[in-house]
């Protein structure tokens, strides 16, 4: 079993280059910030259009095909478990329910003998009549689905997947470097307010590239078990739980040594404080495709304030 393989959620795809990976991590974290915001207060066509954005922007990046079965089949099943599960249970409204004849009918029927003029004209303009609206979409033996319930269930679902899909993708095709470097130049007017920016982008950094190491450190001890050709079933419950202890542990004696070999690392280069040693990041130069991305994006938010109501 490779972790790292099956597993690729949240990793950066080196090859092959895309034209999503050329463009500036800026303008990117600008798309994803908009998939992030545009749901809210959005309604269910507007979600749903979300999703096929997401889909078509991944078949015209050319991603291989593996790399967008794995990720994608997790994030697709998932998503539609959460949109049954929403979908089947109970919407939680209660209708308000009136009765068919009137409280004080007595009263009702003295009041109807001596009709008024307005209610002659109701009368001959006729009655309107019903229309095809329903409440309850679907109603067999347990199943029940409501407008509510199924309006619910689009809106997780598709909350869910944008959430999602959409930071991975961008995880997919921009390094970790490149997005501590954007980053670290949208939050430059912060140091105005001493804000620790260098510190809280390097921090970021280290998360990103810590993320292969635990997968790794997780993989050699579950391959280790298996070598070991343990015998689950005499164990029992008792005897399985304190191995699985064990093996916790150990995990977390590797990744606290892991991380003191990383800060040993930068403290030999002379890695102090970013005040004494100078942090270069990526060089940003925008081109003409980002331009052309930045305008798309401005034409998306506009289409989210005039049709995101839908």
């Amino acid at each position: 079993m490779d972790l790292l393989r099956s597993l690729p959620i949240g990793l950066y795809l080196e090859q092959p280059v895309t034209w999503l990976h050329r463009i500036d991590p800026r303008i990117k974290l600008v798309w994803l910030f908009g998939f992030l915001l545009s749901p809210i207060s959005a309604g269910p066509i507007w979600r749903l259009s979300l999703v096929g954005w997401l889909l078509l922007l991944t078949l015209a990046t050319r991603i291989p095909f593996r790399v967008w079965r794995q990720q994608m089949g997790l994030v697709i099943i998932f998503s539609l478990l959460l949109f049954f599960v929403t979908m089947l249970a109970p919407d939680g409204l209660n209708v308000g329910h009136q009765g068919r004849l009137p409280e004080n009918e007595l009263a009702f029927v003295e009041a109807t003998l001596e009709p008024t003029d307005a209610a002659v004209e109701v009368a001959a303009s006729g009655l309107p009549q019903p229309t095809g609206y329903q409440y309850v979409l679907i109603e067999q033996s347990r199943i029940t689905v409501t407008r509510r319930s199924l309006e619910l269930a689009i809106r997780a679902g598709t909350l869910m997947f944008v959430l999602i899909y959409s930071t991975n993708l961008y995880l997919l095709t921009t390094a970790p470097e490149e997005i501590t470097a954007g980053l670290d130049n949208l939050m430059q007017p912060l140091r105005r307010f001493n804000v620790p920016v260098t510190e809280i982008v390097l921090t970021l950094t280290l998360s990103l590239r810590f993320i292969p190491l635990v997968l790794e450190e997780i993989q050699n001890l579950v391959r280790s078990v298996r070598t070991r050709a343990i015998n689950w079933k005499k164990l029992g419950l008792r005897g399985t739980t304190q191995i699985w202890l064990v093996i916790s542990e150990r995990l977390l004696d590797n990744l606290l040594l892991r991380a003191e070999q990383i800060a040993s690392a930068m403290q030999v280069r002379g890695f102090t404080s970013p005040n004494q040693h100078q942090v270069r990041w990526y060089q940003f130069r925008l081109r003409l495709l980002d331009w052309a991305v930045l305008l798309g994006a401005g034409a998306f938010w506009s289409a989210r304030f005039f049709w995101g109501h839908l």
